[in-house]
């Protein structure tokens, strides 16, 4: 093979559809090859045509990069490339891949730059090629933020008619046929007399040719999987508990590990004893860690209760120790240093100038992300290689955290990521993570299992920030004139910022998500946020900021119109400037009868929020049954473009109206001499499966572009519900968890 096509095959041209149009920045270095992860150990007859596929002599491998934790991406992603490449479920084995660049996420801008890659203008076109021009160069291989469908719906998608296209070059030139007489269908080529050629056949002759550069993308009615309802491909084994999640993974000679860390988040430990522990049948060993211990033992029960065992004297956590400290340091940052002014629209200081307005506090707690597999992973460190089976969102940092701890050059840590039972944000931290790399790097030669115990998890969540928000408005003859929201408490981009070394520049945008975004046209509206410091760590919670902001700006916004007697759909319809959030407003109040008469102790009400570029509607109606408020049903209406998979969608949409609804009711972590209170989930309870309500799902398409579902769903029900609970009771939940003011049935 000549020097050309080797570059060809062992390398890959990104980003040609994403600066189509003449945007040239970074154009270069954004288009220059770089090489195809796969490449390397393809064995006699196996080819690579991009990173997302290969052939060889074990079949065809789908490369499905994003994480899959619970939220079915990594059949998603494998069924984008089959789309194209005409594959059936069966023909084909799905990896994750190696950590690589050319994995990079460009669909998580929206929430990173606050631009919509779905805007063709050529100032966005600039900014979104010099956004991936820095994703692909810095690495930025992450899972979050609802992306994983914009990101991959395109690419994948070529990458598998790259394929296929070239699979029938392939063909064609063996066979001796004109490739415009060519079809595909169930992984193979279809010869003009009927005969196929299997792409299996194929591979060899294919790895001797150049890949097929430009392809057209299928019609959306040639579409055989996508807008389908898919059986994901990871449904058998979940449902009949063979699937391996990171927890049940084992290596011969494995020994099991535990860690007890101190309870004041970040802190170190000044001395330990653990003759006690040593003594427990089962141990082998006990390791000081940074910021605590970790016991050695034969199985994980015994390696916990002998952590347990361990006596530790502590040093001191350096923020705020406790709740009624941390509330006052929130409540008098509104009287601090301004963080961002986002939105100051008409003259708010005039149109609250006189006495004839309405205003208020409200408040967040801080929430657990507790997902049922604990964090845990499973590390072996050698001479010269270190391999972490682990499921985490962030691959590339965390090859890069491990290859600092043992001291290996990165390219000798092989991060092996498996399924997860559960993250909602949790998975993009790493601690967990060096302390198994710190421990297997103290027993080197050893495979080495961390399992954290339950309630070390939640001692060691990094947990979704509390806030307090205040409000101002003025409305008449049922319309909102004038509002002012502004919204203190700890900020999140700093607190990972600082795990990372990079703390972020300028403001926290994710302090006013879901209120400056709002598509509400007010004449006069002004959002302002204010960042506290010298609070415990937290990070990225299942739809970050708008989780708690979407309660702040649609509750405020209600008491607004019914102040002046108007209703709170129609008004909100009113003040709509997008189409697409309009549909959807329009959808939900048609689903739900908005407007008729639910009788007497029942109420209905509404919450909207735009989050990760989804707007959605949500309306919940309770009955106040006199042994507490039961939840009877919830209309979801939603607008994420096309729809991928209807089953999984729908499936998404319940899940988190269920999360939104259950951590509105009854969720908080509260802190107490540095200490999260909460352990287990005895104290930290969710939703009861009798509380749950009927939900019903509906999609809107606008025609606007692809975006994604995973979060968006949430922001919506705590203040559907707080609306919902006021129009059946006239009580004003002001402050979650709402089971501190109210009883649930």
């Amino acid at each position: 093979m000549g020097k050309v096509a080797t570059i060809a095959r062992r390398s890959f041209l990104l980003g040609s559809a994403t600066i189509a149009g003449g945007v040239a920045f970074g154009a270069y270095l954004h288009n220059t090859p770089t090489p195809n992860p796969l490449a390397d150990g393809l064995g006699e007859g196996g080819v690579t045509f991009n990173p997302w596929v290969k052939i060889d002599g074990d079949g065809i491998t789908l490369i499905a990069p994003h994480t899959d934790l619970g939220q079915g991406v990594r059949s998603l992603q494998a069924m984008l490339i089959a789309e194209e490449m005409d594959l059936e479920p069966g023909q084909f084995r799905v990896e994750t891949g190696p950590p690589d660049g050319n994995y990079y996420n460009g669909g998580i801008a929206y929430e990173v730059l606050g631009v919509d890659p779905g805007d063709t203008s050529l100032g966005n076109r600039f900014t979104m090629c010099a956004f991936n021009t820095f994703a692909r160069t810095a690495g930025l291989q992450v899972t979050g933020g609802s992306s994983t469908a914009p990101d991959t719906f395109v690419k994948l998608r070529e990458a598998g008619a790259i394929a296929r296209e070239t699979l029938k070059l392939a063909a064609a030139r063996e066979a001796g046929v004109p490739l415009s007489k060519l079809n595909t269908k169930a992984g193979a080529v279809i010869l003009p007399d009927g005969n196929s050629m299997a792409y299996t056949e194929l591979a060899a002759i294919a790895a001797e040719i150049d890949p097929v550069s430009e392809v057209t993308l299928r019609e959306p009615s040639q579409w055989r999987h996508i807008g389908k309802s898919m059986q994901r491909l990871d449904i058998v084994g979940k449902s009949s508990g063979t699937t391996e999640y990171g927890i049940d993974l084992a290596r011969e000679g494995m020994v099991h590990a535990a860690v007890k860390l101190n309870p004041g988040q970040g802190a170190g430990m000044t001395s330990f004893n653990a003759d006690a522990a040593r003594k427990m049948p089962g141990v082998k060993d006990v390791l000081k860690l940074e910021g605590g211990i970790a016991v050695i033992a034969n199985n994980s029960w015994t390696a916990m209760q002998a952590a347990n065992a361990v006596e530790c004297e502590w040093a001191k956590a350096a923020y705020l120790p406790d709740m009624d400290k941390q509330w006052a340091a929130a409540l008098a940052g509104f009287d601090g240093e301004l963080d961002s002014e986002v939105r100051n629209d008409g003259d708010i200081d005039l149109a609250l100038a006189d006495s004839a307005t309405i205003e208020g506090e409200y408040r967040i707690p801080y929430l657990a992300h507790a997902p049922l597999e604990p964090l845990g992973a499973l590390v072996l460190v050698g001479d010269d290689q270190t391999d972490v089976w682990v499921s985490t969102q962030m691959p590339i940092f965390v090859r890069s955290a491990v290859a600092g701890i043992t001291g290996h050059d990165e390219g000798k840590v092989h991060i092996h990521n498996q399924y997860s039972g559960g993250s909602f944000g949790h998975r993009l931290e790493l601690e967990y993570i060096r302390h198994a790399a710190e421990i297997g790097n103290q027993m080197r030669g050893t495979p080495v299992k961390l399992t954290y115990s339950r309630e070390e998890d939640f001692a060691h969540d990094f947990v979704r920030p509390m806030a307090a928000s205040r409000f101002r408005a003025k409305s008449a003859n049922g319309q909102v004139e004038a509002l002012e929201i502004a919204v203190s408490g700890p900020s999140t981009m700093a607190s990972q910022g600082s795990r990372s070394n990079s703390p972020p520049m300028g403001a926290d945008f994710q302090l006013h998500a879901g209120i400056s975004n709002a598509p509400y046209a007010l004449p006069n509206m002004r959002v302002r946020a204010y960042k506290v410091g010298d609070m415990p760590p937290t990070s990225s919670w299942r739809s970050v900021g708008a989780s708690g902001n979407g309660f702040f700006l649609e509750c405020a916004l209600d008491e607004a119109i019914l102040a002046a007697g108007g209703d709170p759909l129609q008004e909100r319809i009113r003040l709509c400037n997008s189409p697409h959030a309009k549909a959807v407003l329009e959808a939900v109040g048609e689903m739900s009868g908005w407007g008729s008469d639910l009788g007497e102790k029942r109420g209905r009400g509404i919450g909207f929020v735009e989050s990760f570029g989804t707007e959605v509607a949500e309306v919940v109606e309770v009955t106040d049954t006199g042994n507490g408020i039961r939840l009877d049903k919830v209309y979801v209406a939603v607008n994420v473009g096309t729809v991928l998979d209807p089953v999984n969608f729908d499936n998404h949409v319940k899940g988190g109206v269920i999360w939104g609804l259950g951590h509105a009711m009854n969720c908080e972590i509260t802190y107490q001499g540095g200490a999260a209170e909460q352990t287990n989930f005895h104290a930290y309870e969710g939703m009861r499966m009798r509380q749950c309500p009927d939900i019903e799902v509906r999609t809107v398409n606008t025609g606007k572009r692809i975006t994604g579902i995973g979060e968006p769903p949430v922001p919506p029900a705590p203040p559907a519900l707080a609306n919902t609970i006021f129009a059946a009771t006239g009580k004003r939940l002001r402050e979650m968890p709402f089971n501190k003011l109210v009883e649930f049935a």
